[in-house]
């Protein structure tokens, strides 16, 4: 005796669906869950809401399969390889043919719209490769090898851009606008091109977050493991880049009701091209 509206706890997100949707599906998890089972044998949150325990976010794309038995996904969805392993989870297997990479002619994974992280290489990427090619023999070149005397004049670089980014927050005081409490810099975030950003900033560069990025994709998630922002434009300097840009946001709130003490935060952007 399931309610016809129900209302579930994915995660700690809260979904508001009806009976039939959750049971439309047959042989799925949820509707296992949703005629097979008891009413009472379900875990529930502190809410009465029926509790699952998998990724909150995900499970809006399972729920409007469950819809219309159909996939939707934005462009640039860049977690198709989670959402697959959620649809497997929930016992859908037409949605797992739907989220497995496809193959192409060559038997190599090939394009596909909804495709994690399906940036396109930029139009220079074989100029690129045929640069970083030029590079691996310019060693053996100078050991000796004919010509060695001219590759070792030739400075072989990739152009391109990298942007520097940064949030900062300080509190200012009503009484001294010149006491300015500032704080730290949390963490220094690089975007550009993964082989530019490996060449300028070394074991430098935090990769946690992204470490199978290759080489002629594009990046937002790398970060640096130090905080000092001259640091990170001496680096690019010594690696010829030269800054053509910045901007900078900032937003105010006040710091307590009774006081009138303001915080400040900002956003900024310092953009470099070589």
């Amino acid at each position: 005796p399931f309610p016809e509206i129900i209302e579930l706890n994915v995660g700690g997100q809260v979904y508001i669906t009806r009976h039939p949707t959750l049971v439309s599906v047959p042989g799925s998890l949820l509707w296992e869950m949703f005629t097979q089972k008891n009413i009472r044998s379900l875990a529930r949150d502190s809410k009465g809401r029926f509790f699952v325990d998998r990724d909150g976010f995900l499970f809006r794309y399972i729920l409007d399969y469950m819809r219309d038995q159909q996939l939707v996904l934005p462009d640039h969805f860049p977690e198709r390889s989670r959402l697959q392993r959620e649809a497997e989870y929930f016992m859908l297997p037409e949605l797992v043919k739907m989220l497995a990479p496809k193959l192409s002619k060559q038997n190599s994974l090939g394009d596909d719209p909804c495709q994690s992280d399906p940036e396109e290489l930029s139009p220079n990427a074989d100029t690129t490769r045929n640069l970083t090619s030029a590079s691996a023999v310019l060693p053996s070149a100078v050991a000796g090898g004919p010509g060695g005397a001219c590759a070792a004049g030739t400075d072989v670089r990739r152009a391109g851009f990298i942007t520097i980014g940064y949030r900062g927050s300080y509190t200012l005081g009503r009484d001294s606008q010149t006491d300015a409490k500032f704080r730290r810099v949390a963490r220094i975030m690089v975007c550009g091109k993964t082989s530019l950003a490996k060449e300028v900033f070394g074991d430098t560069l935090n990769e946690s977050r992204d470490p199978d990025r290759p080489p002629e994709r594009y990046t937002s998630r790398y970060y640096l493991k130090f905080t000092f922002l001259e640091q990170a434009f001496d680096k690019l300097a010594d690696a010829g880049f030269h800054m053509v840009a910045c901007n900078s946001t900032g937003t105010c709130a006040f710091a307590h009701d009774q006081t009138d003490d303001r915080i400040w935060t900002s956003y900024t952007e310092y953009v470099f091209y070589r």
